[in-house]
């Protein structure tokens, strides 16, 4: 059973890591990756509130994908 709480930390760290530790492989990817490009638009200023959308839906996502277990 996975810890919802180490879920969510793996996931503020790393968005997807907290998805890929609760068993969502795919959904895991699809952050990583939407995070990534979000950091990067993130020195033309629009990258920062969709950085931190994609950070706080990982950290819940995963949260309450590990509740599940």
């Amino acid at each position: 059973m996975a810890s919802p709480l180490l879920a969510a930390v793996l996931s503020f760290f790393i968005p997807g890591l907290g998805q890929f530790y609760t068993g969502q492989l795919t959904k895991a990817i699809v952050l990583f990756i939407a995070a990534i490009i979000f950091a990067l638009l993130s020195t033309i200023i629009i990258g920062i509130p969709f950085y931190i959308i994609v950070l706080v839906y990982s950290i819940v996502d995963a949260y309450n994908a590990a509740n599940k277990d």
